[in-house]
């Protein structure tokens, strides 16, 4: 495996949404430490799942990692964002607890309660793991699951953004506290850009697919990183699937969408070393699974698996019906979520298409950094508008306007101050939050449909919004109507509509059980879940294929199982890529084949 050929001491594995970057981050752990090496895997995923894929319960920092069972050598541990914030505002806020009065403590909690806060106290934790040899001086080789590629870039950069802002800001305080906080972080925070850029220290390993939306992400990933000073990096392509003879329909249509699109492999892409891994026909959950996937000798059958099914069970309908329950409240917004790469562009895409075929005014418009929505869904009909929230537009439009009313009156001191206040790094979450508020404020005259971010990140924007108007207060701007009206219309279910989207695995049904309970404390109860990209109505011999199609049937149970939200779709695996409103249609269940009988109970809301 190139990629593990004579590694540096970090190694951090980036890359769009549902590549399988933990699986193969933690097939390299298992592997280094196989060689005899002490080896500390660390999550830096929000919405991480190493717990399950390693078979360990883990803790997060500053819990010390975790042994890894019967894996002598490997430690893991996750880093938790809102335990590192809370650590990180004691940490700014303790040594004046006494000194200044119980209401002056008050409001500097508060104002260290938002997103950005979040943000940087992770990167604090992922700074001491690279720029602190003292914090990783036990092991041999440190690997960084790293989050889905819009957030990992973002914290990737900070490094530089948080040196350049504490250089240029030096008195008084910003959303991240005193600032002689922050400048007392910067040769930590130097030495982390210096661990970063240096090829004899990191190495980053690029993981991708064999579909083309994946390697471009990865081709824009090479390029910022490199654009970074991160020039040391190795490309692997996982799940590449052969075919085990011809003539089957479904295998031969995946193997020739993977052929095409490495064909067409981006040029910056092309000049990496590449390691590429098998489609293989189990689950990369433990010890031995894991162990198989770089084991080429081993990954074609490594575990005994029953690709029989005994009999076809009745399955969750097609997406018709709900799209055909959203349309009946005539208007509203519609939010996609769960793990990144599940497919929620698709299905965003698809529900705004069928409804503008019904005749509706829709907005398509998108939250995540890596939105592709435009091209899925190629061209629009009429009534159908596709966008998406460009933070940098947004950040330029809210500074103008904040520095053309709160900063008119002020004086050359006063306006030195909120120009350096707007060089926060805060800023951009503010201004991006209030996009996102201006488009489900758009849902009363037609329908809105969202593609979220990854659900991390998306978890993020929506607990902005207790904390956004402090914000935008400390900053002199005014708090706009549709952000006083967000969170009332996020909780009403006459308005918004959420759908989960999943795949038939167990990580992102998990992730997705556990994105329903975060929506549920906070006052949002999800409207379906939807099965997307499914092997189960499709005919295939293809062994790989039917155990992989055999092993998605428990997942479909428990999604099933966990339906207290009303209802589940099931998408069936095209043989061709869903782009464009025909094949878009066909995936919302317009002019295709009536889906089998449903399970059991209404899978479909009746209002």
């Amino acid at each position: 495996m190139r990629f593990l050929d004579d590694p540096p001491r970090y190694l951090l594995f980036t890359g769009k949404g549902g590549v399988g970057k933990t699986s193969v981050a933690c097939a390299a752990g298992v592997a280094l430490a196989g060689r005899g090496q002490r080896v500390l895997l660390v999550s830096t995923d929000p919405a991480s799942n190493l717990d399950e894929v390693l078979g360990t319960p883990l803790g997060a920092a500053p819990t010390p990692p975790t042994p890894i069972a019967r894996v002598p050598g490997l430690w893991a541990q996750n880093l938790d964002p809102a335990a590192a914030a809370r650590a990180y505002r004691e940490r700014v806020v303790g040594p004046y607890r006494g000194v200044f009065p119980p209401a002056t403590i008050a409001s500097m909690e508060e104002q260290l309660s938002g997103a950005c806060t979040v943000e940087i106290a992770a990167f604090d934790e992922f700074a001491r793991l690279l720029g602190d040899p003292a914090a990783t001086a036990g092991f041999d080789q440190v690997i960084l699951d790293t989050a889905p590629t819009g957030h990992t870039l973002r914290l990737l950069s900070l490094p530089s953004a948080w040196s350049g802002f504490v250089e240029t800001s030096t008195t008084g305080t910003s959303c991240l506290g005193p600032l002689a906080g922050l400048t007392a972080q910067k040769a930590l925070y130097d030495r982390t850009i210096a661990a970063l850029a240096d090829p004899a220290q990191t190495r980053l390993v690029l993981v991708t697919r064999p579909e083309r939306s994946a390697l471009a992400e990865a081709e824009r990933t090479h390029g910022e990183l490199a654009a970074l000073g991160m020039g040391n990096q190795q490309l692997v392509v996982n799940a590449i699937f052969h075919p085990a003879a011809p003539g089957d329909r479904i295998a031969d249509a995946l193997a020739r969408r993977g052929d095409a699109a490495l064909g067409q492999l981006p040029p910056g892409l092309a000049t990496l070393p590449r390691t590429e891994l098998p489609l293989v026909p189990f689950g990369l959950v433990g010890r031995e699974a894991l162990g198989a996937l770089l084991a080429p000798d081993r990954a074609g059958a490594p575990l005994v698996v029953d690709a029989s099914v005994a009999a076809e069970p009745p399955l969750p309908p097609s997406l018709a019906p709900l799209v055909e329950a959203i349309e009946r409240a005539g208007h509203g917004v519609v939010l996609t979520m769960g793990k990144g790469g599940v497919g929620k562009t698709t299905i965003a895409a698809a529900v705004a298409v069928e409804l503008a075929r019904r005749g509706h005014r829709v907005a398509l418009t998108t939250t995540d950094p890596a939105a592709h929505v435009a091209q899925v869904v190629a061209e629009a009909p009429p009534n159908l508008t596709v966008g998406r929230i460009d933070p940098a537009a947004e950040t330029r439009a809210y500074v103008e306007e904040v520095l053309g009313t709160a900063g008119a009156g002020l004086d050359a001191p006063g306006l030195a101050l909120l120009e350096e206040d707007l060089r926060s790094p805060c800023t951009e979450e503010v201004a991006v939050f209030r996009a996102f508020a201006r488009a489900v404020d758009r849902g009363q005259g037609g329908f809105v449909v969202l593609d979220t971010a990854p659900t991390g990140h998306t978890i993020l924007l929506l607990d902005a919004a207790e904390a956004y108007h402090r914000e935008v207060s400390r900053q002199g701007s005014q708090l706009p109507d549709e952000v006083r009206r967000l969170l009332p219309r996020l909780r009403d279910p006459a308005f918004t509509r959420v759908l989960l989207v999943t795949l038939p695995e167990a990580t992102p049904v998990h992730e997705a059980a556990a994105l329903q309970d975060d929506l549920r404390r906070a006052g949002i109860e999800p409207f379906a879940w939807v099965i997307n990209q499914s092997l189960l109505p499709c005919r295939t011999g293809d062994p790989i294929l039917a155990a992989r199609r055999r092993a998605e049937l428990p997942y479909v149970d428990e999604v099933v199982a966990r339906r207290a939200a009303g209802a589940v779709a099931l998408v069936a695996w095209m043989p061709e890529p869903p782009i464009g409103t025909a094949a878009l249609g066909q995936v919302a269940g317009h002019a295709v084949t009536p889906p089998r009988t449903a399970r059991s109970g209404p899978t479909a809301p009746t209002g």
